[in-house]
C-alpha cells in the first residue's frame, strides 16, 4: 500500500483503534477472525437483507456502494448511502458491537463521506452508525475537526506504509480481545531471539585495525538491537 497506492477507508478505523493492529494488517497481510470480526462481517454481508428502514420517506437506498477520492487516496465501500429527496447525502455504517470509548467508527464514516463529496459534488453535514447489538442509529456530524481527524490520520497511515515499520504495540486492555493478538506477540518474540542472537555475535567479534585485533565491540547499554516498534 506504500508508494502512492490508496488506502482502504477501513484502514482509519484499524489505525486510530491500534497503529500496530494496522500495520499488521497492511504491512504483513495477516489478519485472523474472532467471534467479534466473524459477527461483524456477518452482519455487513446481511446489511441489505434484515428490512433496512431509512430515516426520510423516499429515500432512495444504496448498498455495498465503491468510494474514492483522488485527493485523499482512499478507495472502499459504504455499507448503506441514503439519497434523499431534498438532495442530501447520507451514509450509513454497520458495526456488530456497541459504542466504543475512541473514535475509530466515527472517523471511517467521515472518510467514507468526504470520498462521497468529491465523488458527487454536494457536501455531507451528517451521517450515521448503526449499530447492531442494540438496533439503534448514532448520528454523527462530519465536523471541521472529524474532516481534520481523518487527513491527519490518512497521513499517519501512508507514512507507515511508505516506512514499512510496524508501530510499537499498545499493550492495553484492546489487546485481549484482538484478533491478531497471536501474529503481534510471535513477531515480537522472533524479533527478541534474533536481536539476543545478534548481540552474541557482535560481543563476540574482534575490531580489526590494520589487520591487528584492537578490541571487541562495546556493549553499550544504550545500544538497541531491538527497536521501540519491536523490529
Amino acid at each position: 500500500m506504500g508508494n502512492g497506492e490508496p488506502i482502504n477507508v477501513s484502514a482509519l478505523n484499524q489505525y486510530t483503534y491500534c497503529p500496530r493492529r494496522c500495520g499488521l494488517i497492511y504491512l504483513e497481510n495477516e489478519f485472523s477472525d474472532n467471534i467479534h470480526t466473524s459477527r461483524g462481517n456477518a452482519e455487513h454481508e446481511r446489511v441489505d437483507q434484515i428490512g433496512y428502514v431509512t430515516t426520510r420517506e423516499g429515500a432512495r437506498t444504496e448498498y455495498a456502494l465503491p468510494i474514492w477520492s483522488e485527493r485523499l487516496g482512499l478507495i472502499g465501500k459504504c455499507d448503506v448511502v441514503e439519497f434523499w429527496t431534498d438532495g442530501n447525502i447520507y451514509p450509513v455504517e454497520y458495526k456488530h458491537g456497541a459504542r466504543k470509548k475512541r473514535l475509530n467508527d466515527d472517523l471511517q464514516l467521515v472518510a467514507q463521506a468526504l470520498c462521497l463529496e468529491e465523488m458527487i459534488g454536494k457536501v455531507i453535514t451528517h451521517g450515521a452508525i448503526y449499530h447492531h447489538t442494540s438496533r439503534r442509529r448514532r448520528e454523527i456530524a462530519i465536523t471541521p475537526e472529524l474532516r481534520q481527524q481523518v487527513e491527519d490520520t490518512v497521513a499517519a497511515i501512508r507514512a507507515m506504509m511508505d516506512s514499512g515499520k510496524l508501530p510499537p504495540p499498545v499493550n492495553d486492555a484492546r489487546c485481549k480481545e484482538c484478533s491478531l493478538k497471536k501474529f503481534a506477540s510471535l513477531r515480537l518474540s522472533l524479533n527478541v531471539r534474533c536481536s539476543i542472537a545478534c548481540w552474541k555475535l557482535c560481543s563476540s567479534r574482534r575490531v580489526r585495525k590494520n589487520g591487528a585485533p584492537v578490541t571487541q565491540y562495546p556493549l553499550r547499554h544504550d545500544t538497541q538491537f531491538l527497536s521501540p516498534s519491536g523490529e
